[in-house]
């Protein structure tokens, strides 16, 4: 064996396993595993999870709140104060800000990420190709994905349509897209989707991202996976609008949503932050109704968005609390609901981004983190160290902590 990890915690009310790792795959996982291995884990009965997924961040426009502040709170300033920036980043500029970012998340567990990389006319491909340089250099640590993604729009920004096509072929691994940022929605949608097909890859769009639901474009977006046949291939980040439908339309639109198979990715640290900044009293979360999609059939995959800028003025990379913030956000903190947010930073989002030989069993990749805790049920709340974080048989992450109460 390479890795031996001994006694830990995988199902609740079961006994404690030793899990083997060799050549970057579980091999086994048994009660106790007789035999050497190159380096051994001692798990103390603590919780081993399989990697976590983040399926939604932009590292190229990470930590950089200190520079222009977002003064209203609002998606439009905040959109505003972005594009303003990004003709001045440079490609070091990005570089250590992005690498920096990449590092939080891998620091806490994260052992696969699907990143938005923009490119616009004014900004060129700096950003895009920093990007797809640290997905190189960071490889051993982290899977990434990168979403050639067009944050301007794409009409309302000529020449942005054939940087979409550039972006593909140096190597974009998803079609990232804005419908609610550009006019027509629809017909940004239908090219996003020309384009998604050309390449045969899957699309990834921020949708719908309102206090209100009185100009979607999600019913169409359902429509048009199904009719070309991508089920399972299309992700959605914030589609805060639907917390605003009316329930006979949202009971439709969700259902529509669970047969096309969307994938949804809530980013409650930006959506509480920006959203609902007009109402006076009884101000609305404005956070895209997890419960009720989940309940429907919908993969819902929690994800932090942005670190530290105009969007998301906060965060430290760590999903965790990204979890621990949609628990009450989205009223899952029930007994029979908390066991279903886990999953939504590890197994769902895995689904969403089509990893492959994803989860803690015999065969898999060994991508795991062993948390500092020995319950799963309370794996969350505890807000345990990450104490290791295991890519490709190789603990690439080791946390050592010591806390004493002085008496």
């Amino acid at each position: 064996m390479d890795l031996l990890i001994k006694q830990v915690r995988i199902n609740d009310g079961e006994p404690l396993q030793d899990v083997a790792i060799t050549d970057g795959k579980i091999t086994e996982i048994a009660p106790t595993i007789a035999g050497t291995a190159t380096e051994t884990i001692e798990g103390n009965g603590r919780v081993l999870i399989p990697g976590l997924v983040e399926s939604h961040i932009h590292l190229d426009k990470a930590l950089i709140a200190d520079r222009e502040p977002n003064k209203s709170g609002t998606l439009k300033e905040a959109i505003e104060v972005t594009a303003k920036l990004k003709p001045t980043f440079t490609e070091e500029d990005i570089y250590t800000r992005a690498k920096k970012a990449l590092e939080m998340i891998i620091s806490h567990g994260a052992t696969a990420v699907r990143t938005h990389a923009e490119f616009d006319p004014a900004q060129g491909f700096t950003g895009f190709n920093t990007i797809m340089r640290l997905k190189e250099e960071y490889k051993e640590f982290i899977d990434m994905q990168v979403v050639a993604f067009p944050q301007e729009g794409i009409f309302k920004a000529p020449g942005t349509e054939k940087m979409i096509y550039e972006a593909m072929e140096m190597g974009a691994d998803v079609v990232g897209g804005i419908p609610y940022n550009d006019a027509p929605a629809n017909e940004h949608i239908d090219l996003i989707f020309e384009i998604a097909k050309k390449y045969d890859k899957d699309i990834d769009l921020h949708q719908d991202f309102a206090d209100e639901a009185d100009n979607t474009s999600i019913e169409y977006l359902c429509e048009k996976t199904i009719k070309e046949g991508y089920q399972g291939r299309v992700s959605v980040g914030h589609l805060t609008a639907l917390h605003a439908m009316e329930p006979e339309r949202l009971e439709k639109v969700i259902a529509s949503m669970a047969e096309a198979k969307i994938n949804v990715m809530p980013l409650p640290a930006t959506d509480l932050h920006l959203g609902a900044r007009n109402d006076s009293f009884n101000v609305r979360r404005a956070v895209t109704p997890i419960r009720k999609l989940r309940d429907a059939g919908v993969n819902v995959a929690l994800a932090t968005n942005n670190i530290r800028n105009a969007f998301t003025p906060y965060g430290n990379g760590d999903l965790i609390q990204i979890a621990m913030l949609a628990v009450p956000v989205g009223h899952l903190g029930g007994s029979d609901d908390l066991p279903t947010v886990l999953p939504m930073i590890t197994e769902n989002p895995a689904k969403a981004l089509g990893l492959k030989d994803y989860g803690l069993a015999v065969g898999k990749n060994a991508d795991l983190v062993l948390l500092d805790t020995t319950s799963i049920a309370t794996a969350l709340i505890d807000f345990p160290e990450r104490a290791y974080v295991i890519k490709n048989g190789r603990v690439t992450v080791k946390v050592e902590k010591t806390v004493t109460i002085m008496k």
